[in-house]
């Protein structure tokens, strides 16, 4: 059971809160792994708690559907399905035309400038292999996207489906073939934006999205068939 971090200490938060987003964080970052048990002792022990916090965090992980009890077994991370990843995909792709558009109206030169200079510390953390901080890149060039569109509830239900969007992100760059492909996308975005290009705009997001959708499709049916 691998923890690359402890306990997500907040003095603001309640321990069943902290315990909560510290399992809920080492689902999606991967280090609970799809299919891996939730035994409530060993957890309570390696984050240094009482078994009550354990309980109830993975009691709100079911309801989030990042956990699945089973008869006989208990607590399991769940497995990530085609249908997940077309579900949240679907609903990520119409809301990010929508920022993309009001980008369009929006965006000024020093803004531009700023997506071009998230764009390149994506492209050089490439260099690290290392997928987490790769995940935390593109993750910043599309937040920096969100911000100019300036609409606050939009942009509420987008960090919300991020959080969601994390284990299917990570599956996605571990495909390195994919990152010329990745890398192109998010500069022909940039010159949409910039050119004010709405339809052009949508057609790339659009287009990048269904790339992930069908890479992480083949990984899930991938991993079944092993």
């Amino acid at each position: 059971m691998g923890f690359k971090h402890g306990l997500d200490r907040n003095n603001y938060l309640p321990l069943r809160d902290t315990v909560f987003h510290t399992l809920r964080r080492s689902i999606l970052h991967g280090e609970l792994k799809p299919g891996e048990r939730l035994m409530e002792i060993r957890l309570a022990n390696k984050l240094g708690v009482s078994r009550t916090p354990i309980r109830e965090a993975i009691k709100k992980l079911e309801t989030e559907g990042l956990v699945i009890m089973t008869p006989r077994k208990g607590a399991e991370v769940a497995e990530m399905t085609v249908k997940d990843i077309c579900d949240v995909l679907l609903v990520r792709k119409t809301l990010e035309e929508l920022a993309v558009r009001l980008c369009c109206d929006k965006i000024t030169h020093g803004e531009v400038v700023m997506l071009k200079e998230e764009e390149k510390k994506f492209h050089d953390i490439l260099k690290t292999k290392d997928y987490s901080q790769i995940a935390d890149a593109d993750v910043a060039l599309h937040d920096r996207i969100y911000q100019i569109a300036d609409n606050q509830k939009l942009l509420q239900v987008l960090n919300n489906l991020r959080e969601q969007m994390y284990r299917f992100r990570i599956e996605y760059l571990k495909k390195e073939e994919a990152w010329p492909i990745l890398l192109s996308e998010h500069e022909k975005l940039i010159e949409c934006l910039e050119k004010g290009n709405k339809e052009e705009a949508s057609e790339v997001i659009r287009r990048h999205i269904d790339n992930q959708e069908a890479t992480v499709i083949n990984v899930i049916k991938g991993k079944k068939n092993v």
